[in-house]
């Protein structure tokens, strides 16, 4: 079995980022306590020690590393005739580059001076804006049920801009324990990497390589136990480098299945996202109001160990990568088939962890009181209150 040079060429850009990252992580570590992006012990963390949390500049500086290389090598160099003919058509890379540098600098900001959350957003729009602008734009899909394609027209513009800004939020409200939202990343990017190459999409498997290799070397680092959290530059981040590979993906062939696979890889998170947010209106709060009612925080109650439980939805994330990756490359009644088996399940065992409380509350009544408990009340004893140590960040929205 031979390896084409242009799978060779990716997987070297994915080491450049992968070995940038690693070697940045010690530097950001530094910075973080320099600039005092540091979760203490409180109330509401777990974490016992002081935790630097700034590893997302690790993680874009290894993704900025390969693709400027990349970028470089496109200018001085002859890259693959693949590479020449599939890329700088639609989409000005440099802008790109320029959004993503936008909402890592958000991020960064935020972890040291904790932003208002308008701030915080609006930074996070100006970012969004400038990819959106470079050409990253949903234009067009197609249309399922009837020749032809579904036009946006100018309403493309703000509906990408949301799409990236819901995306990057997604990741963020999922970061909650040590290698939690690196670990989903990660293997998004690998499933999105294998799709782009079945379907020859250099854009989007450059990007997908580069973000897998940045989150392996930072998983080195920040799984249980973690000594670096990656903070909201790391999670808005690579919020929006997932935005960015889906939607590079549909650029080159706008079928609904392609954006539908890359939902699907990360329905756990935006599952977790819409409930959290119906909960908090429900309960007049504001929206980025922090709780302990996440996913992790369930299964930490089902009485998983922080470790366990990462591995769990690592596992879960897994089986909903392999069904969109069935889902990419079918068609016709097998994807719908894949598509409600990957429903179903995932819909039991959301509804069995008692993350659908806020909104089919009528159901839980119905339960034991034993049950209703387990479902509402928070951690009470050291024993469902894990330390650092076990791999509890801390850092949950």
């Amino acid at each position: 079995m031979t390896i084409s040079p242009q799978i060779v060429h990716l997987l070297c850009l994915g080491g450049i980022s992968f070995a940038a990252t690693f070697l940045c992580v010690p530097l950001a570590k530094r910075i973080a306590f320099k600039f005092n992006a540091i979760d203490y012990p409180s109330a509401r963390r777990v974490n016992k020690t002081p935790m630097p949390r700034m590893g997302g500049i690790a993680m874009f500086a290894g993704v900025m590393a390969a693709l400027i290389f990349e970028l470089l090598g496109e200018h001085f160099f002859d890259w693959h005739e693949l590479y020449r003919s599939a890329r700088f058509l639609q989409v000005n890379y440099v802008g790109v580059l320029a959004g993503l540098s936008v909402v890592c600098l958000v991020g960064a900001i935020d972890d040291v001076k904790s932003l208002k959350p308008r701030m915080k957003l609006f930074g996070q729009i100006v970012g969004a804006c400038i990819i959106v602008a470079s050409g990253v734009l949903l234009a067009s899909i197609k249309n399922p049920f009837a020749p032809g394609f579904i036009e946006f027209g100018w309403f493309a513009y703000p509906l990408t801009v949301f799409y990236l800004v819901a995306f990057m939020n997604v990741i963020n409200l999922v970061d909650g324990l040590d290698g939690l939202a690196a670990g989903i990343t990660a293997i998004a990017a690998f499933a999105l990497f294998m799709i782009a190459i079945g379907k020859f999409r250099a854009e989007t498997a450059m990007f997908a390589i580069v973000l897998l290799g940045a989150t392996l070397a930072f998983l080195r680092y920040n799984f249980a136990p973690a000594s670096i959290f990656m903070g909201d530059s790391g999670s808005l981040f690579l919020g929006a480098m997932l935005g960015v590979i889906s939607l590079l993906g549909v650029i080159r062939s706008p079928t609904v299945v392609v954006l539908a696979a890359s939902l699907i890889i990360a329905a756990i998170p935006i599952m977790d996202t819409f409930v959290a947010i119906v909960r908090r209106l429900k309960n007049h709060q504001p929206i980025q109001q922090a709780d302990a009612k996440h996913l992790h925080h369930k299964l930490l109650r089902e009485g998983f160990t922080p470790r366990k439980s990462v591995l769990i939805v690592y596992a879960w994330t897994a089986f909903l990568a392999l069904g969109a990756y069935t889902i990419s490359n079918s068609s016709g009644v097998k994807v719908f088939v894949v598509f409600v088996i990957l429903a179903v399940v995932s819909f039991l065992v959301l509804l069995k962890l008692g993350i659908f409380e806020p909104v089919l509350r009528h159901h839980y009544n119905k339960r034991s009181p034993r049950a209703g408990r387990h479902v509402d009340e928070p951690l009470k004893n050291k024993d469902e209150k894990p330390s650092p140590k076990d791999g509890s960040n801390g850092n949950s929205q």
